[in-house]
Order: C-alpha cells, then sequence, then structure tokens
C-alpha cells in the first residue's frame, strides 16, 4: 500500500470512530459534531445546530481528529466542502446518516426538511492531503485565545444551606 492509501484509511477509520472534531478556517478553530458517510465527513450547520462560518462549495479546509482512546491529536487532514441542497443526489443518504447520528431531534422525520429550511448540510471530501499524522504531530499546545462572549460566570455564588459540620477527631 502507499503512503496515500495508508492516509486514507487511517483518516476514515479515525472520522468513523469518533464524533467530534476540529473544523480550522480563516485562522480561527471550531468544534463540530459529524458523522461520516461514504468517503466523506458529513456535518450540519446553522440554524438551530452548531455555529460555523459561511463555507462555499469548493473551499478547502482542515479538519483535526482526536483519538477516541487516550483523546490526543492523532491526525489533520485537508478536505473540500461541498454544500448539499435537497435536490442533490447525495442528499437522501448525508441526512438519512446524519438524522441517525444526531441526538435529541424532536421529530426525527422532519429533520431533513428543518435542514434544509433553517440550516446547511455539509460535505467534507478528503483530499489526501495530510497536514498531521503519527509521527509528525507539532510539540506546541495547541491553545487558542477565547472568543468575545456576552456569557459570564461573575456573580454571586450559591447559598448553601445545611452544611456539614467538620469536627476535629479526638486524638486521646
Amino acid at each position: 500500500m502507499t503512503d496515500a492509501h495508508l492516509s486514507a484509511a487511517l483518516v476514515a477509520e479515525v472520522a468513523r470512530k469518533t464524533a467530534v472534531s476540529w473544523l480550522r478556517h480563516d485562522g480561527r478553530t471550531h468544534p463540530v459534531w459529524h458523522v461520516w458517510s461514504d468517503g466523506a465527513l458529513c456535518l450540519v450547520a446553522d440554524g438551530p445546530e452548531q455555529p460555523l462560518p459561511p463555507l462555499d462549495d469548493g473551499e478547502r479546509v482542515e479538519v483535526v481528529m482526536r483519538s477516541k482512546d487516550n483523546g490526543g491529536r492523532l491526525v489533520a487532514w485537508v478536505g473540500t466542502v461541498a454544500v448539499l441542497r435537497p435536490a442533490d443526489e447525495a442528499w437522501e443518504p448525508t441526512t438519512a446518516a446524519l438524522v441517525s447520528a444526531r441526538l435529541n431531534l424532536r421529530d426525527l422525520a422532519a429533520a431533513p426538511d428543518d435542514w434544509a429550511e433553517s440550516s446547511r448540510v455539509l460535505r467534507i471530501v478528503p483530499t489526501g492531503e495530510l497536514v498531521e499524522g503519527p509521527g509528525d504531530l507539532p510539540d506546541d499546545d495547541h491553545r487558542d485565545v477565547p472568543r468575545e462572549t456576552p456569557a459570564t460566570t461573575r456573580g454571586p455564588l450559591p447559598r448553601v444551606l445545611h452544611r456539614r459540620v467538620r469536627r476535629r477527631p479526638r486524638l486521646s
């Protein structure tokens, strides 16, 4: 087997075993839940689903995947984005795979129609180009600056009733 075949097999195997990856686009990293279907990473974005920046047909993104065993980075690869529409041939099998993997859907049968109205269904097809792989992962920590948000955790601490009294043990 060639290196390209091994890389493709590694990407497919890791994508099947994990449900969360990170997309690098325009200098930002975005976590996404996904399914692997027909040789592509499939996901739903926008509307009531996960937020993503605008991605157009043919655009290239980097996908970072981690090991399910230890949670460490395992592979990063380049893929080409395809935005699916209900008239496309791949719409039915892709949305069926997404519906089967999506947790907490209100109506399984109506989900594809809801996605067609308010969300985008994306397929990211690997180009075969590995950015990082086993044996050549970088040593830096990959920490990112938190995004600006109006959410806050500062405020009064919750009041605790009936605290347990700690008594010192008798030594004699």
